[in-house]
């Protein structure tokens, strides 16, 4: 290794982890047959040049971070360095540091991959300089504590595959320009402040696999041009204010596995979507959103599917048992609506579910009586109680004899609740006049 690659190198790394590291003990250099855990090298015209610095806990003897960690000028002069990443570097947010915004052009003929991960003391915004790094393949800032506007020069990286900017405090809109990286794989702008409309710019991410907006404030119409992305495998817009119904170019995604669109006032009614086009779903989140109509049956078709939510809607009508003949299903929540009618599940599916089948809070939703043992019953869900009269006959539950709970049949008298009063009325007053008469006697 050079000189110089190698001071380099040892600077730079004293500048993270303290100046009692001065590598004494590598030999005969750090690429040598004592490596540093977090470093590696490749030769470049005879000489080992360093091509990766991962700093942090990331393995047990891996380099750990000095509490007053600085990045040093030297980092910058590591001309051969590939992937750089930071991993709970920067823990404590009452010592905030800032990523340096100078000298990254220093590295865009080499840098594929950039990170920094979990580390809250990581404060400031993203420096424009990252836009510079036109080699950068990988990009991703998760679980920081930065902050401020999206730079709208990170879509220059025309060769970026993927771009995560999750769990920090970025405020503002999503560029247009981030339309343009055609190459992009992953893009995740979840959990922050983002906000306003997105770009119609995104329906030019084709090669796009995972969309993840989740946990933001964006508001307007649900995307129709979402529709495109025709390989996404993952899209994930919950917890925003989106609205104005579920677009029906979402039924065209077919290689969609998860679709969750909880928590948004979107409304609509679902059961106009062809669902048995994306036959790959696995799970589908739709609760929470203000929906109405039916719970459509062509998502009995969706053989794949593991998870579905429709909870928390204003959802009508009866619930398909062909739902039960899904092969995969291991949850199914539609609780908190107003479905109606019978539960035609058989003992087996609710064995099989158990709490994660959720169907309460459907006030007009009843399980069939005599069917189920007292384990399987659905959980919060009321039997459907039959009422019969003194003949047998079926009786209406809104009739003289009253409700449910004051009706309720004696079988093995053959009479109903209302007559049963009667009858001990009589016994009662018979009992107070025989003891009136013996009293009467008695005192005489």
């Amino acid at each position: 290794m050079e000189k110089r690659e190698k001071e380099a190198l040892y600077s730079a790394i004293q500048g993270f982890v303290g100046k009692g590291w001065n590598g004494s003990d590598l030999y005969p250099d750090p690429c040598g047959w004592t490596p540093i855990q977090g470093v590696a090298c490749d030769i470049y015209d005879g000489n080992w040049y360093v091509t990766t610095l991962n700093i942090g806990p990331i393995h047990e003897n891996s380099l750990g971070c000095a509490s007053n960690m600085q990045f040093s000028p030297h980092l910058f002069e590591l001309k051969h360095l590939k992937f750089l990443s930071f991993f709970n570097c920067m823990p404590q947010r009452s010592y905030p540091i800032r990523i340096p915004t100078h000298n990254w052009s220093t590295l865009s003929g080499s840098l594929e991959s950039l990170e920094f991960r979990s580390n809250p003391g990581l404060i400031g915004q993203i420096p424009t300089t990252f836009g510079d790094l036109t080699k950068l393949q990988s990009l991703v800032l998760l679980e920081n504590g930065l902050s401020g506007e999206l730079p709208t020069n990170v879509g220059n990286l025309f060769n970026l595959e993927r771009l995560v900017l999750s769990g920090n405090q970025f405020t503002g809109q999503v560029p247009v320009s981030y339309g343009t990286l055609s190459k992009l794989l992953i893009l995740d702008l979840s959990r922050n402040s983002l906000s306003g409309t997105l770009p119609s710019t995104l329906s030019g991410l084709k090669a796009l696999l995972k969309l993840d907006l989740s946990k933001n404030q964006f508001v307007g119409n649900f995307p129709r041009e979402i529709g495109n992305l025709k390989n996404l495998t993952l899209l994930d817009l919950s917890n925003n204010n989106f609205s104005g119904g579920v677009t029906q170019s979402i039924q065209d995604m077919g290689s969609l596995e998860e679709l969750v669109l909880s928590r948004n006032p979107i409304g609509g009614d679902i059961t106009r979507l062809r669902w048995q086009n994306l036959r790959g779903l696995i799970i589908l989140d739709l609760s929470n959103m203000g929906l109405t109509g039916g719970v459509p049956e062509s998502i009995s078709e969706l053989k794949s599917l593991r998870f579905l939510g429709l909870n928390d809607n204003n959802l009508t009508g009866e619930l398909s048992p062909k739902l039960a003949g899904l092969p995969n299903i291991s949850t199914i929540y539609v609780h908190g609506n107003n479905m109606t009618g019978e539960l035609k599940f058989s003992e087996m599916f609710y064995e099989k579910l158990g709490t994660r089948f959720g169907a309460w809070d459907n006030p007009n939703l009843c399980y069939p009586t005599g069917v189920l043992s007292i384990t399987k019953i659905p959980h919060g869900v009321k039997s459907c109680q039959q009422e019969v009269n003194l003949y047998g006959t079926n009786v209406d539950t809104n009739s003289k004899f009253g409700s449910n709970q004051d009706s309720i049949m004696v079988a093995s008298l053959g009479y109903s609740r209302t007559e049963m009063d009667w009858f001990w009325c009589c016994c009662v007053y018979m009992v107070m006049m025989v003891i009136t008469v013996v009293f009467f006697n008695f005192a005489i």
